[in-house]
C-alpha cells in the first residue's frame, strides 16, 4: 500500500473495509503534538477535544512518548499470572492520590464500570442484585453498561437489557430515595455528567448517595472515566465534595492515549473480587502502565491541576461573555477543564463551521458543546480557539 495517502484516499479504503458505525469527521488525521492535530493534507487544527477527552494532556505529551518507546524496547505485554512491576507502582500512585483503595486494570472505562458492578453484586449478600442509576448518565457500550446508561436512545435496537436497573432523576433525592430497596447492591454516578451535558451533582445529592448506600448495605460507584485524572482541577471529581465512595472508575485520560482503565476499591471491598471472578487478558500490561505513571508525574512536575483551575475559570468568564454578546447561548457550565456551552438550539452546524476554521469542539446531548482541551493548554491557545468560536457565532447570528 502507498504511503502517505490523502484524506480522500483514507476515507476511500474505510468505506470498503471498515465498518460504519462512527460518524466520522472527513480528515484523516495522521499527526498530533500538544493542543494541536494534523491531518494528511498538513492542515493544523486546534484540538479543545483531544481524543474523545482521552488525551488529558495534550496529543503526543513527550513524557508519555518516551515511557512507551523505553518500556517497548524492553517488554510490551505480560499476563496477569505474574507481577508487573509498573502495575504494582501505578496503583499505589491512584490509591495515594485517592482514597486508599486498591485498584484492578482493564482496557477501557466501559470494563472498568463493568468490573465495579460485579464487584459490587459479589461483595454484597446473595439477593441484593439491582442498581440506580441517573438518567442522562453515560458509562459504557458493554450490555451492562449500556443498561446502566440512562439514555433511552442508547438502548434502541438491544432491548430487552439487562434486568435489575433503576434510573432516576439526576440530582433529585427524593426519587433517590424512593429508588431503594433491599435489593439494592449499588448507586452508579458521575460527579458530571460528561456525554450526558456537563451535570454536576450537587453536594446534597452526593451526601444523600452516601448516606443511603451506609443504611441500605448498597456501595458508592463513582464513575470517573471523565472527571478523574485532574480534568476538574483536582485529581478526581469526588475530590469537590464532602463524601467518598466505596468503588471509583477511571479510564481516558488515565494513559494519556494508551488504552488503560482502571477500578479503585476500599480495601474491604476489594477482597471479595478473589480469583476467578473477574479478569482482563490486558490489563495493566507494562506498556500502557508505564505511560500512565507518566500522565501523573507529568501533572505533577507541569502543575497542570493548578492549570486546569486557571485556565479553567479564565474559559468560563470569556465564555460568559459570549453568553451577553450571542442570543444562542443559554449558559456556561462545568469545573475546570470540563467546561459544557449550552445553546438554545441544534450545535451541530457551529461544530462544523469551527473545523472549518481550524478548531475542534464537541456537542452532545444535541445542544451543549463540550470545550474540554488538555490540562496543558496555555492562554494563547485558548484565545484562538475562543476567536473562532466567537466569530462563528457571529457569522451564524
Amino acid at each position: 500500500m502507498a504511503e502517505n495517502l490523502s484524506s480522500q484516499q483514507v476515507i476511500e479504503i474505510f468505506d470498503k473495509y471498515v465498518i460504519a458505525n462512527y460518524s466520522r469527521l472527513p480528515r484523516a488525521i495522521v499527526r498530533g503534538k500538544g493542543s494541536y492535530l494534523y491531518d494528511a493534507e498538513g492542515n493544523e487544527i486546534l484540538d479543545m477535544f483531544p481524543g474523545w477527552a482521552v488525551s488529558g494532556i495534550g496529543h503526543c505529551h513527550p513524557k508519555v512518548v518516551e515511557a512507551i518507546r523505553k518500556q517497548a524496547e524492553k517488554l510490551l505485554h505480560i499476563d496477569n499470572t505474574f507481577y508487573i512491576e509498573s502495575q504494582g507502582r501505578l496503583a499505589q500512585m491512584i490509591s495515594e492520590r485517592g482514597f486508599g483503595g486498591k485498584c484492578f486494570f482493564c482496557n477501557s472505562g466501559a470494563e472498568a464500570n463493568e468490573a465495579a458492578l460485579k464487584l459490587a453484586r459479589c461483595h454484597t449478600p446473595e439477593g441484593k442484585y439491582k442498581y440506580i442509576t441517573a438518567e442522562g448518565s453515560f458509562h459504557g457500550r458493554t450490555f451492562a453498561t449500556a443498561t446502566a446508561t440512562g439514555q433511552p436512545q442508547k438502548h434502541k435496537g438491544f432491548l430487552p437489557m439487562l434486568p435489575g436497573f433503576i434510573y432516576v432523576p439526576f440530582n433529585d433525592i427524593a426519587a433517590l430515595k424512593k429508588a431503594f430497596t433491599d435489593e439494592v447492591c449499588g448507586v452508579m454516578i458521575e460527579p458530571i455528567q460528561g456525554e450526558g451535558g456537563i451535570n454536576a451533582a450537587t453536594d446534597e445529592y452526593m451526601c444523600a448517595i452516601r448516606d443511603l448506600c451506609d443504611a441500605n448495605g448498597a456501595l458508592m460507584i463513582l464513575d470517573e472515566v471523565q472527571t478523574g485524572m485532574g480534568r476538574t482541577g483536582k485529581w478526581f471529581g469526588y475530590q469537590h465534595y464532602s463524601v467518598e465512595p466505596d468503588i471509583l472508575t477511571l479510564a481516558k485520560a488515565l494513559g494519556g492515549g494508551a488504552p488503560i482503565g482502571a477500578m479503585m476499591a476500599r480495601a474491604e471491598i476489594a477482597a471479595s473480587l478473589v480469583p476467578g471472578t473477574h479478569a482482563s487478558t490486558f490489563g495493566g500490561n507494562p506498556l500502557v502502565t508505564e505511560a500512565a505513571i507518566a500522565v501523573i508525574k507529568a501533572i505533577e512536575e507541569e502543575d497542570l491541576l493548578e492549570n486546569a483551575q486557571q485556565m479553567g475559570q479564565y474559559i468560563r468568564q470569556r465564555l460568559e461573555e459570549f453568553a451577553v454578546k450571542h442570543s444562542i447561548i443559554e449558559k456556561i457550565k462545568g469545573t475546570g477543564l470540563m467546561i459544557g456551552i449550552e445553546l438554545n438550539s441544534p450545535g451541530a452546524d457551529i461544530v462544523s463551521r469551527c473545523l472549518s476554521k481550524g478548531m475542534r469542539i464537541n456537542c452532545t446531548q444535541t445542544r451543549i458543546l463540550r470545550f474540554m482541551p488538555g490540562m496543558n493548554i496555555n492562554k494563547d491557545e485558548a484565545d484562538k480557539a475562543l476567536n473562532i468560536l466567537d466569530n462563528v457565532l457571529s457569522e451564524m447570528s
